[in-house]
């Protein structure tokens, strides 16, 4: 009972601070002008770290500098007005090798500037200072100064901070996009910047192994719509495969795919090391819930592959049946997990399955099977499934191109329906430990 109860609060504690940071990283993501943004930006750090003060420097790479755009605290309005090179104090050291600091004593660091505190009259004591990337590009560095209360930040300070730095570096790359875009053109083109936004959200690149081969693609079918997918890298053991598909389209859709993918990254950062696929929907199922309407809802696949043992967890929520293709001609389906997401609690369950080498694992939304040519015909289960099997030796970007452009020829002319997203896992190699 007291095990229970602990886990309770534990996952209780955790959900709590995923809908904090979440409550903070959406009202930093509205549209508002720059200047206001950057004041959010500050404002909410400092809140959110329990810190007396807290500033954000702008890398400009023309004069290679970091500028003081805000400051916070007593001396703020004194810091907003300076700025200096990438290689000088801390924040050049951070912007330089893009690696967060954790200090507790500034003044026992040597890479410390004492002279911001006798020109601004302000003591700083102990530090975070974290750069904000995104998509390798460095936009800046964000800092937190002094826990109130003479506390100390520690590590779990520190991975807070960084989730809010990667937010805060994507919310100021869309905003300075959306001042840009919006005075030339009004819902087209902030359509467009929408979709540019979310395709931010998918990966750049996947991960690569030497035991496994994945391919994915998702082709929205309007300019922002309610399908995600990733391949997160866990640690050198595991490996996570998501797809989703938010009921409804467009920017609905697409604002509970950022909730999703926010979650998401949030839950890593502060969990990476002690990774539970069950806990993971569940926490992922509880900000839904608390974040969307009734109405909206997310079916989603889960797949924890493990590495060493070529063994994949499969979890199912409300989303279409995943398809294993095996080398005799057989076929595996996983449909094990529970109800989709953002509905109700509900305790999830996985179900486990050892692969074998030149399996091919199958994952989808239903925006393939339920593509629809001019005569409101289905594209079906069957067809898809046929067209892995004749293409089962060929590398996963075959298969995966051979289906969309079956796809694409079944539809011919026909409007695109909805968003969809297929992706191919296959296996090169299995090793299985005995221990």
């Amino acid at each position: 009972m007291g095990k229970a109860a602990d886990s309770t609060g534990e996952l209780e504690g955790i959900i709590r601070e995923m809908n904090y940071v979440y409550d903070v990283s959406q009202r930093i993501s509205e549209i508002k002008p720059l200047d206001l943004l950057l004041d959010e930006i500050m404002e909410s750090c400092k809140t959110v770290m329990n810190a007396e003060a807290s500033s954000l420097l702008i890398y400009d790479g023309t004069d290679n500098n970091l500028h003081f755009q805000v400051a916070t605290g007593e001396s703020g309005g004194f810091i907003k007005q300076m700025y200096f090179n990438i290689d000088e104090g801390i924040a050049g050291w951070v912007a330089r090798n893009r690696t967060p600091l954790l200090i507790e004593d500034c003044y026992s660091d040597s890479r410390f500037n004492k002279e911001f505190d006798k020109q601004s009259n302000f003591k700083t004591k102990s530090m975070i200072c974290v750069p904000m990337v995104h998509k390798g590009k460095l936009i800046g560095v964000i800092q937190v100064i002094n826990k109130k209360n003479d506390g100390i930040f520690n590590e779990r300070d520190l991975n807070i901070f960084k989730i809010l730095a990667s937010q805060c570096a994507i919310a100021i790359e869309n905003s300075h996009l959306l001042e840009v875009q919006i005075q030339q053109e009004a819902l087209n083109r902030e359509l467009r910047t929408a979709r540019e936004i979310q395709q931010n959200l998918l990966p750049a690149a996947l991960p690569v192994y030497s035991d496994i081969r994945i391919s994915a693609k998702l082709i929205p079918a309007k300019q922002v719509g309610g399908d995600y997918y990733n391949v997160y890298k866990i640690n050198a053991r595991q490996t996570l495969f998501i797809v989703c598909d938010v009921s409804g389209k467009s920017i609905s859709a697409a604002l509970i795919v950022s909730t999703i993918y926010s979650a998401i990254v949030t839950y890593f950062e502060l969990n990476k090391n002690t990774f539970e696929l069950v806990e993971f929907v569940k926490c992922l199922n509880r900000v839904l819930i608390e974040s969307t309407t009734s109405e909206k809802f997310a079916t989603c696949w889960f797949g924890l592959y493990d590495h060493k043992m070529s063994s994949l967890k499969s979890l199912s929520a409300g989303h279409n049946t995943i398809f294993i293709f095996k080398e005799d001609g057989s076929i595996v389906e996983l449909k094990e997990g529970g109800l989709f997401l953002g509905s109700e609690d509900f305790e999830f369950e996985y179900e486990e399955t050892c692969l074998q080498k030149n399996d091919v694992l199958l994952f989808y939304t239903d925006g393939v099977t339920e593509a629809m040519d001019s005569g409101f015909n289905f594209y079906g289960e069957e067809r898809l499934k046929n067209i892995v099997k004749e293409n089962f030796s060929s590398d996963s970007s075959v298969i995966l191109e051979k289906i969309l452009q079956d796809i694409k020829s079944f539809v011919n002319e026909a409007e695109q329906s909805d968003d969809i997203t297929c992706g191919i896992v296959k296996v090169i190699e299995c090793q299985r430990l005995t221990t």
